[in-house]
């Protein structure tokens, strides 16, 4: 059986975070193990409170993990300070962990800061050239590549800036662009590819890039190749929103597991 670790917060909500991530997991058919860098208190309106794991012991749940499971892909997510990326990013050379999706979590849809202002050049300077995957929004976009996305060439830009940074490819998520359809960028250093998908009317959006970057790292640990990843991760993601139950007053979760329910 395939195996994939995230590495991420922990979302009392269940609906982002390392829940989101080992549903994914769980659905798509690979076993799921994880390392928690934070604690949040957190439903569907906002995140209340935000405890962090001591670096070391997010290094060790990595280094049990590697050690004796392994994994053929892995995932990060919220990672909250730069103590914590420099450990995450040691691990991954230590431990060679292939297939990584980063996922740049810096704001939570509720509006609390996951990842705090000196965290955000060591995620680009020590865990980006280690990715095969970094998977930004428009405004992690914006951060990391250092300009403003208004339209879609400036959206090439900031792709072309962000492989500049070493992952070996991306894929700039369109969610936060208006219009009818949301049209994702991937990018591998080369060759850009538009992916394209109605938009839903829907407030159940609470864990959307969680859920998009542990479906990437997931099919990556199946083998597919890198644009097949990406294009599948977005059917999931798409299905999972469009069958969304309807949980809490805020943004809703997704429905993870919404092939088990069809027919």
């Amino acid at each position: 059986m395939k195996r994939c670790l995230t590495i991420a917060g922990s979302d009392s909500g269940g609906g982002a975070g390392i829940q989101a991530d080992l549903k994914t997991f769980g659905a798509l058919g690979v076993y799921g193990t994880s390392a928690i860098t934070a604690v949040t208190a957190q439903n569907t309106v906002a995140v209340t409170r935000v405890q962090e794991m001591p670096p070391d012991m997010v290094a060790a749940q990595i280094d049990a993990v590697a050690e004796d499971i392994g994994m053929d892909a892995a995932k990060t997510g919220m990672l909250w300070n730069a103590a914590i990326v420099e450990v995450v990013a040691a691990a991954v050379k230590r431990h060679a962990i292939p297939n990584l999706v980063v996922d740049p979590v810096i704001v939570s849809k509720s509006g609390a800061r996951l990842l705090q202002q000196d965290a955000l050049e060591a995620l680009k300077t020590r865990l980006l050239p280690l990715s095969e995957f970094v998977t930004p929004n428009l405004p992690e976009a914006e951060a990391l590549a250092g300009l403003a996305i208004p339209d879609a060439e400036a959206m090439r830009e900031a792709a072309r800036r962000i492989h500049a940074l070493g992952p070996r490819r991306l894929v700039i998520k369109g969610g936060h662009a208006a219009g009818p359809n949301v049209v994702d960028l991937y990018y591998d250093g080369e060759d850009f590819q538009e992916l394209k998908a109605e938009r839903i009317d829907t407030r159940s959006t609470h864990g959307t890039g969680c859920t998009f970057s542990a479906a990437i790292a997931a099919y990556l640990a199946h083998g597919l190749p890198p644009l097949d990843a990406v294009s599948r991760a977005k059917e999931f993601l798409t299905a999972a929103m469009v069958s969304a139950p309807s949980i809490g007053r805020g943004a809703g979760p997704l429905n993870h597991f919404h092939a088990l329910h069809q027919g």
